[in-house]
């Protein structure tokens, strides 16, 4: 045996404690860095608290006669989506968060609606009633919410980290997060958004459920009351002891249908006959292109006007010819509007110029932004003329937009079409131009894109005694072989409360 001294015993020691003497550790998984453990937290927060709401963030609130489910969800815009099956949604730009207020008609209680058809005098406490159930469905609603959102997110970090801690960190997170929606969705808050409500579904049911122009703009005033009235036209519509009501418009307000661009579809004219019923309108305005080559041989796609059941004003498209013009100068019935002439139709009096091109093959005709401003300068003079002998034009009539822009402060609405879509904008000088989109859902044309073309109409709601625009209707329905329908309610910023 070899006795190893004790001095050198003690520095073989030494050199097995020196940290550059340690054998290296390999690691096979390397730490994350921070932010990506931040970013993996909030992940489970944000699924977590989704799952948690999808679970149990719901509440069932009779409202009035009617016993609906109030939910949040998660969205990137927010608003407030009120499901009314099978009629269909009504969408609200009610607040701005990154949830969103899902409001589902489940069924209307036999009982309490019964109550209500027997006796109509309970319809003027209604609103109080509803306005009760709706805060206490939201707080209800709040509470299990918070309560679904913490648990959820605590859940999934307890599975995901094992660890109790960082379960109730993301639970913390998660209920950090809510509160923060709460706020926003506060700060945010509009309760006029009900003025322009999206309504999708069935048709003939929007005028009755959405009302019309006069009390969408006088009576909507408190979110609560007209959530109120909502209830109650959704109640009547519900109620299968009685018929659907009729839409009853306002005496003082003049119902103007806008279309454009049919390009000879045979469907438009039973779309639009079907609107000047649902919504009792008092004139028709056809911004131009009804036709597709203007030939005489298509006239006699034009006789259903006499049979629309309203005046019928027109002017001519670039796919309109002179014989068509002449054709439906000799139906009774409708108001041919040319070279600045005026006429008083429906007690509105309508100015316009036809389209000074006649393109059937769609050809570029050289010179054409020219010709159009001319035509509009032409129609502007005209306009200016007519104010001046006191006989002021209230709505000016084009088929191209770029015309429609030269009459800009000579009157204060201008109607066009030409785009095939829908615009609305505001001219320097104050005149409104709104575009319609095709009503024959762009004829022929609409089978050579992707998608069909929508069919397209706008109802414009007038003051009879100031003879100004109070609110539009958007009406938009599936293009060839669809089946939806959409209506949007819009009013002009002056319109509003």
């Amino acid at each position: 045996m070899v006795r190893v001294p004790a001095a050198a015993r003690k520095a073989l020691h030494s050199l097995r404690r020196s940290p550059r003497h340690r054998p290296p550790v390999l690691e096979l998984v390397p730490r994350p860095r921070p932010w990506v453990r931040g970013f993996g937290l909030v992940a489970v927060v944000v699924l977590g608290a989704w799952l948690g709401l999808l679970v149990v963030g719901n509440v069932r609130v009779p409202v009035g006669p009617m016993n609906t489910t109030m939910t949040l969800r998660p969205s990137l815009t927010g608003g407030t989506k009120i499901n009314v099956s099978p009629l269909g949604a009504l969408q609200l730009d009610s607040h701005h968060a990154p949830v969103r207020l899902d409001v589902n008609v489940d069924q209307l209680d036999p009982v309490r609606s019964q109550a209500l058809v027997d006796h109509p005098e309970r319809l003027a406490g209604l609103q109080d009633e509803v306005s009760r159930d709706v805060e206490h469905g939201t707080l209800d609603l709040a509470l299990r919410s918070c309560v679904a959102v913490v648990s959820g997110a605590t859940a999934l970090g307890l599975a995901v980290y094992r660890r109790p801690r960082r379960a109730l960190a993301a639970g913390g997170l998660a209920l950090t997060l809510l509160t923060a929606s709460g706020v926003c969705a506060y700060a945010t808050w509009n309760p006029e958004s009900v003025l322009e409500p999206k309504f999708s579904g069935l048709l003939s049911s929007a005028p009755s459920l959405v009302g019309n122009a006069r009390s969408i703009v006088t009576e909507f005033d408190v979110y609560q009351k007209e959530l109120a009235r909502l209830v109650t036209n959704v109640t009547k519509l519900y109620d299968v002891t009685s018929t659907l009501p009729a839409y009853q418009p306002d005496p003082n307000t003049i119902r103007v249908l806008h279309v454009s661009d049919i390009h000879l579809n045979p469907a438009s004219w039973k779309i639009i006959g079907s609107l000047v019923e649902q919504y009792k309108v008092d004139v028709i305005v056809d911004s131009g292109d009804t036709m597709d080559h203007g030939s005489a041989a298509e006239n006699g796609f034009l006789d259903p006007v006499a049979d629309l059941g309203a005046p019928y004003v027109w002017v001519r498209g670039n796919h309109d010819s002179p014989t068509t013009q002449r054709y439906l100068k000799r139906m009774k019935n409708v108001h041919v509007l040319d070279d600045g002439r005026a006429e008083t139709v429906a007690g509105l009096r309508f100015a316009g110029i036809g389209d000074p091109q006649f393109t059937p093959d769609r050809s570029t005709v050289p010179g054409a932004a020219a010709t159009q401003e001319l035509a509009g300068d032409r129609l502007a003079a005209a306009l200016r003329d007519q104010r001046a002998a006191g006989t002021p034009a209230d709505l000016a009539v084009v088929h191209e937009p770029s015309a429609a822009r030269r009459v800009d402060g000579e009157v204060p609405l201008v109607l066009s079409g030409h785009l095939h879509h829908e615009e609305t904008e505001i001219l320097k000088r104050g005149t409104r131009l709104r575009v319609e989109g095709s009503t024959g859902g762009s004829g022929l044309r609409a089978v050579e894109g992707k998608y069909p073309d929508p069919i397209e109409a706008s109802i414009l709601y007038m003051d009879r005694a100031s003879h100004r625009l109070q609110a539009w209707d958007e009406i938009k329905l599936g293009g060839l072989g669809l089946t939806t329908a959409e209506v949007s309610r819009h009013l002009p910023e002056g319109n509003q409360p």
